[in-house]
């Protein structure tokens, strides 16, 4: 039986090893996916409408809508905001941002009408009807944006080779400990993620932080409609537009994911989401992720080796790369997302999530609790009376 450790342990050093490689190799696309590339100014600068669904006056949230309004770009700008509950105290933070900015191009649609079980898709379609400009940007609430936003996004959309456009995010913690540990998730665990699959063209990501896309490309993908019983709905429109024979790409716009997660149970259930997201868009893949976690595979080579050399060294050089790619992260994004201290906690929360995703089956999404089957599509699972 000690036989059979020792080699599981050595089994799971020369895992953490090959994440370590991972974590450097990981370094060097990041820098290359945000290096700013030459500048384009098309001819023409189009109207850009901007579609916000929202859904509850989250901490945060007037800042990450007010950042809209603000943009540095040429042409003209409309937002749209969403909302499916007349009685929504996001309506408030709408009113407020409508009075600081009067000069601003903003609508607010109002409709309770539900299109399928994906409850912001019903509200995009909602809302697109009030969209007066051909190009489509959808963003979530929760996204904080810096002022040459469009002007990144728009010069990305304007070959005509480009069907559609996404960004990359940092996390943005709001406050207290479970919001940073949510934002170090993002930053340090899926942006580097993101920037390997985009780098060695093993993945062609469409993220909720942006969706960019032309009215009639969008119309050609079958609308919002088409995707209104999806739970990877960004994933899904990129995927139907590449069908189209249009390329999906990552503009070189870095922006903040807010994080406001309150408890461990909320931070539990939004990053189980995910994973089981993720998991069922691309299986083979998301299995093969593991080896993105170097210290926990390095911390448990160290247990089942008896604390042999091995599973030390795999230990320190495992912690030595976290920390180097958190640094290079914090770099490029101009800021700080977490502490090195939080790091081996991050990390071994990432892992436990990323083991648990494969027992879960259901997922909590915005109150309600939703089944998903093998195609990521949405079944509401009713609650007993």
């Amino acid at each position: 039986m000690s036989f059979l450790l020792t080699l599981i342990g050595w089994g799971l050093a020369g895992l953490a090893l090959a994440g370590c490689a991972y974590q450097l190799l990981a370094v060097r696309l990041l820098r290359r996916m945000l290096a700013p590339p030459p500048p384009r100014n098309p001819e023409v600068w189009p109207g850009v409408t901007v579609l916000k669904p929202l859904h509850g006056a989250e901490p945060g949230l007037e800042a990450a809508l007010a950042s809209l309004l603000t943009q540095d770009y040429p042409g003209p700008v409309q937002v749209v905001f969403g909302l499916q509950n007349p009685t929504d105290p996001a309506q408030a933070v709408v009113g407020t941002l409508r009075r600081a900015h009067p000069a601003a191009d903003v609508a607010l649609a109002v409709d309770a009408t539900d299109h399928g079980a994906n409850r912001k898709v019903s509200n995009l379609i909602n809302m697109a009807r009030q969209a007066r400009h051909d190009v489509l940007i959808v963003a979530d609430s929760d996204i904080v944006v810096g002022p040459g936003y469009l002007r990144g996004v728009v010069a990305a959309l304007d070959d005509p080779q480009v069907g559609v456009v996404t960004c990359p995010y940092r996390g943005l913690p709001a406050r207290g400990l479970w919001s940073r540990l949510a934002a170090m998730g993002i930053s340090y665990q899926f942006l580097p993620s993101v920037a390997v699959g985009v780098g060695l063209k093993m993945a062609h990501p469409c993220m909720g932080s942006t969706v960019a896309l032309r009215r009639e490309t969008l119309e050609r993908i079958g609308g919002f409609a088409a995707f209104a019983d999806q739970l990877a709905d960004d994933y899904a429109i990129g995927a139907a537009v590449r069908a189209t024979g249009l390329r999906s790409v990552v503009a070189p716009v870095l922006v903040d994911h807010l994080c406001t997660e309150n408890s461990l149970l909320e931070l539990a259930q939004h990053e189980l989401r995910w994973a089981r997201t993720v998991r069922g868009v691309d299986p083979a893949g998301f299995a093969g992720s593991a080896v993105t976690y170097p210290t926990p595979l390095a911390a448990l080579a160290t247990i089942f080796t008896g604390a042999a050399p091995i599973g030390l060294a795999a230990l320190a050089i495992a912690l030595i790369c976290r920390f180097w790619l958190q640094r290079d992260v914090d770099r490029l994004a101009g800021a700080r997302t977490g502490p090195w201290w939080l790091t081996p906690l991050r990390d071994g929360l990432s892992f436990a999530v990323f083991l648990t995703s494969f027992f879960v089956r259901a997922v909590d999404w915005r109150g309600a609790r939703f089944r998903v089957d093998a195609q990521g599509t949405l079944e509401r699972i009713e609650e007993p009376s």
